[in-house]
Order: structure tokens, then C-alpha cells, then sequence
């Protein structure tokens, strides 16, 4: 028992030092943060429940009677199903039913008290619609992209927001506008994934007291004024004739220095350029089969440069 005891002490120590290791929410899929307060529901206090009135309990008791009275039939209206990928949230008279989101599977509702909406936990994507943007260096672009979010906490999506799918498109639109206006147009074509991995992180966390949890984001199309396409395009020719003519200017200036060297070679020997003009004749007489030429020695067109 002694050794027992003994070897738990380091592992406890351990533990107590590094901190408890990160866990996952087994039915959203979002790593749970201790640091990070989880969305409440608005007006609502949980550690102080408002006590239910008599009226509430009298309504109570006949609803259940009314069950007991038509039962089996009113199973029919008591007995609800949801789907796996789907929540039940139960208002009853108005107020949140204890135990939080239902199902998935059966739950059961008070006739003529409960009333319940469905929530829907799988991602959703939705086009964000093309908005003209003024970049900071004052280029008029027109960007879409598409949004990719689902909800977390299906209590907090009903409470907090009146709708937030219409609310998360309305956020994404006006984060693209305000993300994309502090970029440069050089930057926006060149550094999308950087821009999209801001708008996730801002969308993320604005949308988080909703519980929407804001997946991914993509920026679609960049589109430019038809003007400033003729300008760039312009540009980029222009670019392009500029550098051809220095390629050629350096081609050239390699071929003079190349001819040079070869004038300098035959220049030391008279012979060389003899060969070479008898290596012409030759060249031309098997290309050209139809042409007549007639042979002039050097020596004579050298005396008559001479005089």
C-alpha cells in the first residue's frame, strides 16, 4: 500500500504542474478552453433560476392530466423525433425547459405548454455576394468568397440571435469589405490565403457568442475594373518590349565581340580568310544549285583597294 501511494505522488505532481491536457467536446467536435468563457444565454441565471409561479405548476398539472386522460392517443402529440445531425430546443410558456437541447433521437413535450425548434448542426455554406471595395491604395475591386460555419451550441444559436444564418452572411459580408480594405490590390491577388485565414479568425470570434462556429473561408474571384485590366495589360507589353529589346542589344554585343575575335584571328593570317571564302562558295553551290558564280581571286580585289 505504502509503494502504492508512493508512485502516485509524482504522477499527481506532474499533473498539477503542466496543467490538465486539452479535452474535445465529443458532441460538437470543439476543443474545450478552460480559459475561454463558454457562451451564455442572454438573461438567463443559471446559479439563481427564477422559482416557477403557481400559475405555471396548475398548467403543468392539467397538461399531464390531459396525457394520462388520452393516453395512448396522446402519444401522438408528446412523443417528438430528431434527426442525428439535428437538436431540440424546449420552451416551456416561454421559458427554456430544464436539461438544455434535446436528442438526438425521442424526447417528450407537454401538449398545449412546450413549444420546440429544431437546430440543425451541420455545416453550412453560403456565397458571400460581390462587393465593390475601395483597397488602400485607392483601386476600386469587386471580391466574393464563400463562408463555411455550423452550430455549437444549439440554445445559444436560438436565444442569443434572432436568426444566425441571415446574421453570419450579414457579419461576413461587412468583414470582407472592412479585411479587404487595408490590403493593398498587389497584396489581395497575392495573398489570399492569408487574408481568408483573417477573415475566419475575426468571423470566429465575433460569431462565437451566437454559437456559431465559423469553419472556413475562402475568397473566390477578385475582379477588376475593365479600365484598369487595359492598364495592366498595357503595363505588363510594355514591360515585356523592354526587356526583348535588351536581350537582342546584349545578343548583338556578344555577336560584335564574337566577330571581332574572328576578325582579329584572319587579320594574323591572310590564309584564314581565303578558306573562309572558298568554305562560302562551297556553302552556296550546294544550297543554291540554279546560281552562277564566278570566282574572283582576293589578290586581285586587294591591288585594286590599294589603288
Amino acid at each position: 500500500m505504502a509503494e502504492g501511494g508512493s508512485q502516485e505522488l509524482p504522477l499527481r505532481k506532474s499533473i498539477s504542474e503542466h496543467g490538465s491536457e486539452p479535452t474535445v467536446d465529443l458532441v460538437t467536435g470543439r476543443p474545450t478552453n478552460p480559459d475561454r468563457p463558454k457562451p451564455r444565454v442572454l438573461g438567463r441565471d443559471d446559479e439563481n433560476p427564477a422559482p416557477d409561479g403557481c400559475c405555471t405548476a396548475f398548467l403543468t398539472f392539467i397538461s399531464w392530466l390531459l396525457v394520462i386522460c388520452f393516453f395512448p392517443l396522446s402519444l401522438c402529440f408528446t412523443i417528438k423525433v430528431v434527426q442525428e445531425y439535428e437538436r431540440a430546443i424546449i420552451f416551456r410558456l416561454g421559458r427554456l425547459a430544464p436539461g438544455g437541447a434535446q436528442g438526438p433521437g425521442l424526447f417528450f413535450i407537454l401538449p398545449c405548454l412546450d413549444t420546440f425548434r429544431c437546430v440543425d448542426l451541420r455545416v453550412v455554406s453560403f456565397d458571400v455576394a460581390p462587393q465593390e471595395i475601395l483597397t488602400k491604395d485607392l483601386v476600386t475591386v469587386s471580391v466574393d468568397a464563400v463562408v463555411y460555419y455550423r452550430i455549437f451550441e444549439p440554445t445559444v444559436s436560438v436565444t442569443n440571435v434572432e436568426n444566425s444564418g441571415s446574421s453570419t452572411r450579414l457579419l461576413a459580408a461587412t468583414t470582407l469589405r472592412t479585411v479587404l480594405g487595408q490590403y493593398n490590390l498587389s497584396d489581395i491577388l497575392s495573398q489570399r490565403e492569408t487574408i481568408a485565414h483573417l477573415m475566419q479568425s475575426t468571423l470566429d470570434e465575433a460569431t462565437d457568442a451566437w454559437g456559431v462556429k465559423v469553419e472556413r473561408v475562402e475568397v473566390k474571384d477578385v475582379r477588376l475594373p475593365m479600365e484598369l485590366q487595359r492598364a495592366m495589360a498595357a503595363e505588363a507589353e510594355a514591360s515585356r518590349e523592354a526587356k526583348a529589346k535588351v536581350i537582342a542589344a546584349e545578343g548583338e554585343m556578344k555577336a560584335s565581340r564574337a566577330l571581332k575575335e574572328a576578325a582579329d584571328v584572319m587579320a594574323e593570317s591572310p590564309n584564314a580568310l581565303q578558306l573562309r571564302y572558298l568554305q562560302t562558295l562551297n556553302s552556296i553551290s550546294a544550297e543554291k544549285n540554279t546560281t552562277i558564280i564566278f570566282p574572283v581571286p582576293i589578290d586581285i580585289i586587294g591591288g585594286l583597294m590599294k589603288k
